[in-house]
């Protein structure tokens, strides 16, 4: 008799190894959960408490419930009617509702072919309208409130997914089988990996970890860190041209993420496409605050940070104007220090300021704002209180909460219930490599840029007991969007425009947030719309635009050249007043949390 296991001999042995972690897994998070939490860590979005608004609405007003059930019900009729027509072997039956496009979930061909998944798929699209009506229909008015509801309702849809559930996903089934449940298995393995007994929390891996090392593979353009201080290193590259343009660029990316998103790979990196082109490029690299730096607030972020920066450059390059650029917070940041300049007669020193994807007026600021209310910033701060910092993981969860489906759900199908590991992609490590944010910069600017919008306020915001205005910021502007930036809406970066007062010029990227920036020629990818008019509004700013096919860099370049002077000798990291303190990335960006 053979002595290999039967299909279903290895399909009960891994069905109960399966069974046997999940046990241990259990008992640990049971254990976890004894320990007394308080809401902000058991709730700490106010999730539960935006839903049961939702309940209690259709509680007090029974008859808009009847309704809504009696709308429902009719189109689960129509449902039941045309998956009798096509059981019957009709088939012109049309849908009765499709997943909108883009929807990823539904991509295998099961969904479509097979009957019972089809009316699965469409009972939950059909609930899931309802219920987002529903949760539309309770708050009238626009404004914050609505916009909660409407979010987390959303939340709640997306996890209610057939997808998210073995028993109804097609595809895990099919692995099911074909490994007789080895997926299974090897999923209870991926979910022990990724949960820690101690918190009862999980951190879903989105990337394999281990093959990426900074220096080697990413963030790995030469360089040298030139300058150091409590809150910043400052990285100048090496030359890869002879001649560089006069003037140098020194790029201030946010510090909620590292600054190796803008140098992941050679074939993607924006620093070494930089100075492929001639330019001499500096950049900031943050460091990972902790809790010894909890006081440090936008001031300092400014005068160790910015001010400092620009000062290096200078003194390293014997120049006396250069050219700035901020991406995102970093943006945000960089305007309000050239406001700072402009209040102390001082901002000749910058030649051009490049922004990408940065807001400085939050007044549309998109679903983030759904996090800061009175309520959200009290539990925020009193958690930070304890600590000094925002934990790294807290802001990456939010801002994966805006595309649930992607950066949550698809990797729990396939890490937990096909059991596959996750594939190497670099953006993905830097995605998963969070900062922490001290206690006193985020709570400033969470609350003088997302929850008052004081930035355009003139005087509003003060820095250094300085009053910025940003109308005052009259050097050359490139200004830099995203047409599906889920973080900064395009809308929001337009109006930009409205605030600096020097020459302007606007560009919109295909694409979103990271994407839309990080797009070099080589990928020919994407598109961008330029438009030389800049009127009051932003859709009539797009309507009157130009598509051009490609990354916007080429266009950039143009502008940016024209500002960089003549070109002279390339120069070499050391070779100035600065001495050379270790090899680029440095030392703050490879510490984690």
């Amino acid at each position: 008799m053979s002595e290999k296991k039967t299909d279903m001999e290895q399909l009960s042995e891994n069905m109960a190894e399966m069974t046997a972690e999940f046990q241990k897994m259990a008992h640990d998070f049971m254990d976890s959960q004894n320990t007394q939490k308080s809401d902000i860590e058991t709730d700490p979005m106010h999730i539960g408490e935006t839903l049961l608004e939702l309940t209690k609405y259709y509680s007090s007003h029974p008859e808009q419930l009847v309704e809504k059930q009696m709308n429902l019900w009719q189109d689960y009729m129509n449902l039941w009617q045309n998956a009798s027509r096509k059981m019957m072997g009709d088939d012109t039956v049309e849908p009765s509702i499709e997943p909108e496009r883009g929807d990823k979930r539904f991509k295998d061909a099961e969904w479509q072919e097979n009957q019972i998944f089809d009316f699965i798929k469409q009972s939950y699209l059909l609930t899931s309208r309802h219920l987002a009506d529903a949760a539309d229909d309770i708050t009238p008015e626009n404004g914050h409130d609505k916009e909660k509801m409407n979010f987390f309702t959303r939340q709640f849809i997306d996890a209610m997914s057939p997808t998210n559930f073995a028993m109804t996903n097609p595809e895990v089934i099919r692995e099911t089988v074909e490994s007789n449940g080895q997926n299974l298995a090897k999923g209870m393995e991926n979910i022990i990996r990724d949960y820690d007994p101690e918190t009862g929390k999980f951190t879903v891996s989105m990337t394999d970890n281990e093959k990426f090392e900074l220096g080697r593979n990413v963030g790995a353009t030469p360089g040298k860190v030139i300058y150091r201080n409590d809150l910043i290193e400052l990285i100048q590259y090496s030359p890869t041209t002879e001649k560089q343009y006069k003037k140098p660029l020194l790029i201030i990316p946010p510090w909620i993420n590292k600054f190796y998103i803008l140098d992941l790979r050679p074939e993607n990196s924006l620093v070494k496409w930089l100075t492929d082109k001639g330019y001499s490029t500096f950049i900031i690299s943050w460091r990972n605050p902790d809790k010894s730096m909890s006081d440090m607030g936008l001031d300092d972020y400014m005068n160790l940070g910015v001010l400092t920066a620009i000062e290096m450059v200078k003194k390293a390059t014997g120049e006396e104007k250069i050219n700035t650029v901020g991406y995102c917070i970093g943006g945000t940041m960089l305007s309000c220090t050239l406001a700072y300049l402009a209040a102390k007669d001082d901002l000749d020193q910058i030649s051009s300021s490049t922004f990408l994807v940065t807001q400085v007026d939050f007044s549309e600021a998109g679903e983030l704002t759904i996090f800061v209310d009175e309520k959200q910033l009290a539990d925020m701060k009193q958690n930070m209180e304890k600590q000094g910092y925002l934990d790294g993981k807290t802001m990456s969860n939010t801002f994966n909460m805006l595309r649930s489906n992607d950066l949550i759900w698809s990797f729990v199908i396939n890490n937990y219930m096909k059991g596959k590991d996750p594939f190497p992609f670099d953006l993905l490590y830097w995605n998963g490599d969070n900062t922490r944010l001290t206690r006193a910069c985020h709570l400033q600017y969470l609350d003088d840029m997302y929850k008052n919008n004081n930035l355009v306020k003139p005087g509003a915001v003060s820095l250094n007991d300085t009053p910025l205005d940003l109308t005052k910021v009259t050097i050359p502007t490139y200004i830099q969007a995203a047409h599906t930036d889920h973080i900064c809406p395009w809308k929001s970066v337009y109006k930009d425009t409205w605030n600096f007062s020097g020459p302007k010029r606007f560009m919109l990227a295909g694409s979103g947030h990271i994407a839309g920036v990080v797009n070099p020629p080589s990928a020919k990818k994407y598109n961008h719309w330029l438009n030389d008019d800049l009127p009051h509004d932003a859709d009539a700013w797009l309507e009157g635009a130009t598509s051009v096919v490609g990354s916007w860099w080429d266009d950039w370049h143009k502008w940016l050249s024209k500002k960089s002077g003549a070109k002279v000798t390339a120069r070499i990291p050391g070779d100035g007043p600065l001495e050379i303190l270790e090899d680029a990335p440095g030392s703050y960006v490879k510490v984690r949390y």
